[in-house]
């Protein structure tokens, strides 16, 4: 096939053909951009959603971590009150042995002197604890002296000293047990 057609014309088509295909070719480009660009920003909101989802998660069990150690806690704290309160139960049911010593110091003549002195916890609820002492007096005087001081102090209860503390009008070794009242 010959071409008849004068060269302003042949050039005219050429360019018009180099124009369609450089529209065509652009136009697929710029589709292939575009389709590029909508896949890419939907990534981008597919991955936003997975990133915050995982976030959701992670925060989720750094707060369950958190809550149980929360617990952990609030378990210890509440076993620590209970030793406490069992420890303050203890210690009001005791009796107060500063006072108890003091009383009787209080109580002991100047010629006399206590060797040893006990307390131990009373089974009876009537009395807190017995008290059992030894000691030592110049005269048989002195030793009811201190029987008379403990009988007047109404703390004092169930005095009771051995027939063997009275034998000996001198240098008396002596014993005694008496109760004391809450």
């Amino acid at each position: 096939m010959i071409n008849l057609l004068p060269s302003e014309e042949k050039n005219t088509l050429k360019k018009e053909e180099k124009y369609r295909l450089t529209f065509i070719l652009g136009t697929f480009v710029l589709f292939f951009l575009a389709t590029l660009s909508l896949i890419l920003f939907s990534l981008k909101f597919y991955l936003a959603g997975e990133v915050a989802g995982y976030q959701i998660l992670v925060n989720f069990e750094k707060q369950k971590a958190v809550t149980l150690e929360a617990q952990n806690i609030e378990k210890e704290i509440s076993l620590l009150n209970q030793n406490l309160n069992t420890l303050a139960t203890f210690y009001e049911n005791q009796p107060g042995f500063a006072e108890v010593f003091k009383k009787i110091s209080n109580i002991v003549p100047a010629d006399m002197y206590l060797n040893t002195l006990s307390l131990n916890p009373s089974q009876d609820k009537e009395s807190r604890f017995r008290v059992s002492l030894t000691g030592y007096s110049k005269t048989r005087e002195i030793l009811l002296d201190f029987k008379n001081r403990l009988e007047s102090e109404s703390i004092f209860q169930g005095i009771y000293f051995p027939p063997s503390s009275w034998v000996k009008p001198e240098d008396i070794n002596f014993s005694a047990s008496f109760e004391i009242a809450p």
